[in-house]
């Protein structure tokens, strides 16, 4: 009986107390450097449900005991029954009086009163003693439950962030807003962020690193007041590292620029200071750096604290990195604005403002200037020889040159593809001439190497005018100067022509006057298709008709291309004409269609101006007009001058490509006046090569025309490209051409241009 009772002692014994209970628990993290708060609402709910649980226990402890209580009291009265029992049938068995016979007989039901007590006590030890290990494993089961739930609040507090942080974090991020003035000053747009920052937490100084060309870029802001000596440690701790960091050499130039932001703190000397960095990302173009605050704290930093701070200096990263390239590409911007891209010279708009400032400052100060105009001679045939790069080379060469053999106050500006210009301050005629003659020497006698060791040279056509005898304005004296250059090439090209205002201006007057009488025909549909009949060489059967320009005057007279097309030109209305001619031939060639004429069957050639071939929709025009007229593409053939055709190869191929993707076909006009003419044979695919007539007039006087022709026949067979000789003026000319193999002809002998697509030729 005592050994039960030890046991459901022992057993009460083990119920945890509330005091117990609260020992186990861990407290919720708290900021180290109090700018974090701390999640008051979650430690309240921790509290009140830990309170809660105890209670419970301590209630659960207090019915276990008082239930032990009533058990060791039940038993114990039944201890005593018992021995009064045994103790009064011990008296009855010693006393012989007649009532003890009696009480003796009662013996057994006593015995049995005894033994029910007994077996009584025996199960209500089992009970207690299935009671309380059901009360332990409770016990238990609380106690899992209350660490368990400690626990998951534990590691919720460490993810959750306060409102009120979250709401701080977003102004500061609110405010990170790009704009061109924030770009352009980005250094200052960092202060204001930091300042912002610094209220989520309290560091001491922020750093930005880059990896310059000649080394370390290094920008410190400190957060409040700074010691020197804070500051020199600073430089030597935060230098080094970066220098480490983005792999540069320890002794590597380190460019410093220090930052002082007043936000009423004050930074303490001795500190052990603690870093947090982030890098630029790698997509940031040739921009290796790193961003990242460092602080002194007593504490470690709190995982909230880190998480925010990580996540400002990622925004931080991508306003300072993104900045630094903006602001890098808009200084390329603006150089480039007014700076030529390949040789560093001014570009046409830096040439013109500065020539309208020269000519304000020296009408103030009665100065004279002078504008210096340059074109290189045959440049051309350089890109074709050798190659553009070669041709880049030579520009760079000249723009160098330019610059050696003139002063710093004058200004040397490329305002095209081979032509460059200069403006040379208070010079007049007689100084730019020598200046002129200078720069053309030393041009002339530039030895230039190509890629392939090539070895060439270059001259210069160079026209001058000077203000204010040959002009008082920008246009007058560019085109004084552009009209003594052009007269430079006329002269025999490789010379200097100073401008001569009595002889010039009527001849550019004249021309401005002639190309808005052209835009006046264009717009009022005087310049109109003449059809020149294209035959078959073999047989004389019609096959096509070539378009040619004919301008019809007020008068009535009627004036051949040759006489216009360079004003068309020169002052870009050849995209007018082009339009013109398509419109009108194809419109005629659908009026033979419908009056099912023979020569409805022919081919239409039409010569395209040469700036077509940079995209500007010709083609897209030419295929919609005739799906709108419903004539077959495969019966238009364009055309392009052979000088114009291969000056800009990798466009010819791209148009080529479009052509043919849209049905047309194409000719090559005047094959074999330009250079290397048989290499563009291998390098672009054509339908049609087009004699050039110098060679086919000649072919019966002069044996060199005749084997160049004839050859030149041969190949286009092997080759499969069809021939048209132009200029075919005599049956003897016709005759040989046959002979050799001639595809097609045209010529006066043939049948001449007329205003309408009819057959008429000459037997």
């Amino acid at each position: 009986m005592d050994h039960l009772s030890h046991d459901c002692r022992d057993t009460g014994g083990t119920a945890p107390s509330r005091g117990k209970v609260e020992q186990r628990m861990e407290p919720l993290p708290r900021a180290t450097h109090g700018a974090v708060a701390e999640p008051t609402h979650l430690e309240a709910l921790r509290l009140k449900i830990i309170i809660q649980i105890a209670e419970i226990l301590e209630n659960q402890t207090h019915t276990q005991r008082y239930a032990i209580g009533l058990s060791e009291l039940n038993h114990n009265m039944h201890q005593e029954i018992v021995s009064k029992l045994v103790a009064a049938m011990a008296t009855m068995a010693t006393d012989d009086s007649a009532a003890m016979i009696a009480m003796i007989a009662m013996i057994p039901t006593i015995s049995q009163v005894i033994d029910t007590c007994s077996r009584l006590d025996q199960s209500l030890d089992l009970l207690f003693k299935r009671r309380s290990r059901q009360w332990a494993s409770n016990d238990q089961h609380i106690q899992n439950l209350l660490i368990e739930f400690n626990q998951t609040l534990l590691e919720l507090s460490s993810v959750l962030i306060e409102k009120d942080l979250l709401e701080r974090q977003s102004r500061v991020l609110e405010r990170i807003i790009l704009s061109h003035e924030h770009i352009s000053q980005w250094k200052e747009f960092v202060q204001e962020i930091l300042a912002d920052f610094f209220a989520i937490f309290p560091f001491n100084f922020f750093y930005i690193a880059f990896a310059e060309a000649n080394g370390l870029s290094l920008y410190l802001y400190y957060l409040g007041q700074c010691p020197d000596e804070v500051r020199a440690q600073a430089r030597g701790l935060l230098s080094q590292q970066m220098l480490q960091s983005i792999g540069l050499p320890p002794d590597s130039a380190v460019d410093i620029e220090e930052f002082n932001i007043h936000c009423g703190a004050e930074i303490k000397t001795d500190l052990n200071i603690r870093m947090i960095s982030v890098p630029v990302p790698d997509h940031a173009p040739n921009l290796a750096g790193l961003l990242g605050v460092a602080y002194a704290a007593e504490n470690n930093l709190s995982a909230q604290e880190a998480s925010v701070i990580r996540a400002i200096l990622a925004v931080m990263v991508m306003v300072v990195g993104s900045s630094k390239v903006l602001s890098r590409t808009l200084l390329e911007l603006e150089y480039y604005a007014v700076h030529d891209p390949l040789t560093g010279l001014h570009n046409r708009r830096q040439f013109n403002d500065i020539l309208r400032y020269e000519i304000g400052r020296s009408e103030r100060h009665k100065h004279a200037f002078s504008v210096l105009m340059l074109d290189l001679d045959d440049f051309k045939d350089i890109n074709d020889s050798y190659g553009h790069p070669t041709g880049d080379t030579a520009l760079c060469a000249i723009a160098n040159a330019l610059l050696e053999h003139t002063r710093n106050g004058d200004l040397c500006a490329r305002i095209g593809g081979d032509e460059f210009a200069i403006i040379l301050t208070e010079t007049g005629p007689e100084g730019a001439r020598i200046v002129a003659e200078n720069v053309s020497r030393a041009l002339r006698e530039m030895a230039i190497t190509s890629a392939q060791g090539n070895r060439f040279h270059l001259t210069v056509s160079i026209g001058v005018s000077s203000y204010p005898i040959d002009g008082q304005t920008i246009d007058t004296l560019l085109e004084g100067s552009d009209a003594a250059m052009y007269k430079a090439k006329d002269m025999g090209k490789d010379s200097v022509c100073v401008f001569d205002a009595t002889e010039t201006r009527v001849s550019i007057r004249e021309t401005r006057d002639n190309a808005e009488n052209l835009r006046e025909a264009l717009k009022e549909g005087r310049i109109v298709p003449y059809y020149q009949s294209i035959v078959n060489c073999q047989s004389g059967e019609l096959f096509a008709f070539e378009t040619l320009a004919r301008l019809k005057s007020p008068t009535g007279e009627t004036i051949s291309a040759a006489t216009f097309i360079e004003t068309i030109d020169k002052y870009g209305l050849a995209r007018e004409l082009d339009l013109a001619m398509i419109n009108n031939s194809f419109a005629a060639k659908r009026a033979c269609m419908d009056a099912n004429r023979p020569e409805a069957n022919a081919k239409i050639f039409i010569n395209l101006s040469v700036q077509e071939i940079q995209g500007r929709g010709i083609l897209g025009y030419a295929e919609e007009l005739c799906q709108a007229l419903e004539l077959p593409p495969e019966s238009i053939v364009f055309e392009l001058l052979e000088r114009d055709a291969i000056g800009d190869m990798t466009n010819m191929r791209r148009f080529l490509t479009n052509l043919r993707r849209k049905g047309f076909a194409f000719a090559l006009d005047d094959f074999g006046t330009g250079y290397n003419s048989f290499h563009y044979l291998r390098e672009l695919r054509f339908e049609y090569v087009k004699i050039d007539g110098a060679f086919v007039r000649n072919i019966l006087t002069s044996k060199v025309d005749y084997a160049l022709v004839h050859n030149l026949s041969r190949l286009c067979q092997d080759i499969d490209i069809l021939t048209v000789a132009e200029f075919v003026e005599s049956q003897d000319i016709w005759e040989a051409l046959k002979e050799m193999g001639i595809n097609y002809a045209q010529g006066y002998h043939i049948g001449m241009p007329l205003p309408e697509m009819k057959q008429f030729l000459k037997k």
